[in-house]
């Protein structure tokens, strides 16, 4: 025999719609809330925030000479490359990854690379034509090109822009 539901005479099924529609926001609102920390907590942390902008001031680094700049944990090479090298490097199209010097540079005298090598992300050193990546041989012009070995790309170039004549701010600002 099927189980009947009997409702009583006087019940409100109003009122029971209300406490369920209630119940349910209820529950809704603390699954939301039992989200916000997992959410918040795949924001970047304050100090990676800090260091999503870096200013260089540029005037300590003479013709010919490279410095090193930490940017998001990352090296960049700034490079005030001398008129010699940026004849050189306006000739030459490159290697297995072909761009003009051009491209690569917002001003000829100043080259600014991520110094990671596009292979296995090893930190390459600076060579009198350019770098050399120790771990596997990729070499790389005064350019961040890529001439030999298995590295696939270019050194890669950040965000960047001159704020004053020798001032650059990596990152987007």
């Amino acid at each position: 025999m099927a189980e009947e539901h009997i409702i009583k005479e006087g019940t409100d099924l109003s009122r029971r719609d209300f406490l369920g529609t209630v119940t349910a926001g209820v529950a809704a609102a603390g699954v939301a809330a039992a989200c916000v920390p997992f959410v918040s907590s795949m924001n970047p942390s304050s100090d990676v925030l800090a260091k999503a902008t870096t200013e260089i001031d540029l005037s300590g680094i003479e013709p010919g000479q490279e410095k090193t700049f930490p940017w998001q944990g990352k090296p960049v090479f700034v490079v005030h490359r001398t008129p010699d090298e940026i004849k050189a490097m306006e000739a030459s199209p490159g290697g297995k990854d072909p761009e003009p010097d051009s491209k690569r540079v917002e001003k000829p005298e100043w080259l600014v690379v991520i110094g990671i090598c596009t292979h296995l992300g090893c930190v390459p050193n600076k060579t009198a034509t350019g770098w050399l990546c120790p771990c596997h041989g990729s070499v790389y012009d005064n350019s961040g090109r890529i001439i030999t070995g298995p590295a696939p790309k270019n050194l890669h170039i950040p965000p960047y822009h001159f704020v004053a004549e020798n001032k650059i701010l990596i990152g987007k600002a």
